[in-house]
């Protein structure tokens, strides 16, 4: 009962204006890879999904969307809440998700575990939503690519040790492969499929 009427709170305040503001400072970040992005739209989840991640949720989420979870996710309440507030269905394989949302990326399934579209359909891949504490204490990645003049940086907190060369494997599979969306608590920023992550000596 208690995760029942959780769920039916903590949505927009403004379903409309906080989803297309949402949806614009995705668009922005997707547009300009490594850029930072102010999470202005306000949700109130279940602990474990942070505001951020829920405000995506709400914007990028439907009733045709298959969403996967990670374990650190996968409980009633935040289960529930994403049910009553998007409609989307839960699946336990992330091959078979449109979008997956992690709680807990550095024990996270390789990129390759997702759904990677084809080349035909390159569309019908996973968009991987990380929940991090910061986009600026962690490891830093040079990035280069559409979107970039020249080079920019980014260095989400708590990734895999060996995320740079997933990326680049996940890059090699163009127009397949996944893209992903860092969740921080103030902010997010993306990696479209055609960023690349540059070596340390790379120009």
């Amino acid at each position: 009962m208690t995760a029942s009427i959780s769920a039916l709170e903590g949505g927009f305040s403004d379903p409309v204006f906080d989803a297309q503001a949402t949806f614009r400072a995705v668009m922005d970040a997707m547009a300009e890879p490594g850029t930072r992005r102010p999470a202005k739209a306000v949700a109130l989840p279940p602990v474990a999904l942070s505001p951020t991640a829920a405000a995506l949720a709400l914007t990028l989420c439907d009733q045709d969307t298959a969403l996967w979870l990670d374990t650190s996710l996968a409980d009633e309440p935040v289960v529930a809440w994403l049910r009553f507030q998007t409609g989307a269905t839960i699946v336990d394989d992330p091959a078979q998700a449109h979008f997956a949302f992690v709680a807990d990326p550095a024990s996270m399934p390789r990129l390759d575990a997702f759904a990677q579209g084809s080349q035909d359909y390159p569309d019908r891949s996973t968009t991987l939503v990380m929940i991090v504490d910061a986009l600026e204490n962690g490891v830093p990645l040079r990035l280069a690519g559409p979107g970039i003049e020249t080079s920019s940086s980014l260095a989400p907190t708590a990734l895999p040790d060996d995320f740079a060369s997933q990326w680049r494997d996940n890059g090699a599979r163009f127009p397949r492969g996944v893209d992903l969306v860092f969740a921080a608590a103030d902010a997010i920023a993306c990696l479209p499929r055609t960023t690349r992550i540059l070596e340390p000596m790379e120009a």
